[in-house]
């Protein structure tokens, strides 16, 4: 379990990593474009993506991953 867990941790780091190492200046146009939303949508963006997550992990524990 601790290494799914350090697994994800790590692969989210990566793809955090390139984009702020390929396209840093695109994350401040992200986060004005973010500025934009309403709080509430952002809101339900957030909990879709739990969502979303949590069902990937899900599947990926039933595939004994």
């Amino acid at each position: 379990m601790l290494e799914a867990i350090l697994l994800g941790i790590g692969m989210v780091l990566m793809i955090e990593g390139l984009i702020y190492a390929l396209a840093p200046s695109r994350i401040e146009d992200l986060l004005r474009m973010l500025a934009q939303i309403p709080i509430e949508t952002r809101r339900i963006i957030g909990f879709a993506a739990i969502v979303i997550g949590a069902v990937l992990i899900s599947w990926a524990a039933s595939l004994g991953i």
